[in-house]
């Protein structure tokens, strides 16, 4: 019976390292070791109250810049997005703007022309990452930066990334994305997360590296740019890997783009389950788990905010069982050990009876508890799709995001 008090309690703290622990270790971290890694933020300067802050580098030295928009079937959107690019705040004859249509069989590749797009690639289906790639090989800028179709930067957006590049030690930077809220909320609670883990990734990003990126708004230097397999995307691939070569994966906060959120929370769930079976192919095969390469602290990272909260859902389903063991079999010597875990079993009980609730009674706390549950089952459920019939390396809109 010792044995499963420990599994317990080893799950319980697991768990709770990774969900709130390890940010919180981050934060004691950054006060105790100020200038630890330069964060592209401190090359910034102040600008006046209500204003877009300034890059340091000049205009006369910006690099040139060749922004990638990958698009399948994006008619809808995709003058808007490439009106955006052409809008930037960047020399226009430094910035490239390609869309490069993967199998589109729509009128995305007309519209990208007419909307003043500087190449327009049309190539059969293959996937997000081909398309990125054959983009990449066309690409005259010394950046390449990459977005969605259905992704707005604003005007200092491409700046303030290319600005992370002025540090020789960066090979990767990521901006800032922030899900414009439907009318109809639905019960996704994706921005209250979203907020926690962009805090999350400045903290990492100041101490280290980051662990992963967005896809709405990113960047690389080209001649760093690294191919990876079709069906792991770049948001996860991109900065552990460019961490083995040598090299930071940084997150700018300044450089800004907005998206809309999946409106539903059952869309939600589809969404992070479609990303989970791209993720788990990184984690088990894609060398994530081999530490060769990562400095000491930045192993840690992957190991508190990846791995681990890969793997809370079975953390979770282990700490239940055994906390109904436990209890049924009168564990904790009685008196107050055995109430202990009385208390533990409630609570998580609790967390599944809010979870069921949230349908009917749509509390804020109860539909964070039940974004939780179901975003923690979509790990489970991606690792599933995975193993029962692989991953495709194409792709579709989310519900409800264009």
């Amino acid at each position: 019976m010792l044995a499963l008090e420990v599994l317990f309690w080893l799950c319980v703290g697991l768990i709770a390292w990774t969900q709130l622990g390890y940010a919180a270790a981050l934060a004691a971290l950054a006060r105790v070791l100020p200038g630890a890694a330069s964060a592209p933020r401190e090359r910034i300067r102040r600008s006046p109250e209500g204003e877009a802050p300034k890059t340091s580098l000049p205009e006369s030295s910006l690099p040139a810049l060749s922004l990638i928009v990958a698009a399948h079937d994006e008619q809808d959107v995709i003058a808007a997005k490439v009106a955006n690019a052409v809008a930037l705040d960047y020399p226009r004859e430094r910035l490239q703007v390609i869309v490069v249509c993967d199998g589109c069989g729509d009128e995305t590749a007309t519209r990208a022309r007419d909307a003043g797009a500087d190449l327009v690639l049309e190539l059969p289906r293959g996937g997000k990452i081909r398309a990125q790639d054959a983009a990449v090989e066309r690409a005259s800028g010394e950046i390449v930066a990459f977005s969605d179709a259905n992704a707005l930067w604003e005007p200092e957006a491409a700046r303030s990334l290319v600005d992370a590049f002025a540090d020789p030690r960066v090979g990767y930077a990521c901006g800032q994305v922030r899900f414009v809220q439907a009318v109809d909320e639905g019960g996704n609670q994706e921005g209250v997360y979203w907020r926690y883990e962009l805090a999350v990734r400045a903290l990492e990003s100041r101490l280290s590296s980051i662990t992963a990126g967005n896809g709405a708004i990113y960047a690389t230097r080209r001649d760093s740019y690294i191919v990876v397999d079709p069906i792991m995307g770049h948001d996860l691939s991109l900065p552990f890997n460019t961490v083995k070569r040598g090299l930071r994966a940084v997150y700018v906060p300044q450089a800004r783009a907005s998206e809309k959120m999946v409106p539903s929370l059952g869309g939600e769930f589809s969404r992070k389950r479609r990303m989970m079976s791209h993720t788990w192919p990184i984690v088990l095969r894609g060398g994530m788990l081999s530490p060769r390469g990562y400095p000491p602290g930045y192993a840690l990272m992957i190991l508190s905010h990846r791995l681990l909260r890969y793997g809370s859902a079975a953390l979770h389903v282990v700490a239940l069982a055994a906390n109904i063991v436990l209890v049924a079999s009168g564990a904790g010597d009685g008196g107050a050990g055995r109430d202990l875990y009385i208390v533990t079993l409630a609570l998580q009980l609790a967390l599944l009876l809010a979870a069921s609730l949230a349908g009917v009674l749509p509390l804020r706390p109860l539909l964070i508890a039940r974004y939780y549950v179901l975003t923690t089952a979509s790990l489970a459920a991606g690792f599933w799709d995975w193993l029962r019939h692989g991953t495709d390396a194409t792709w579709t809109a989310a519900e409800g995001t264009r």
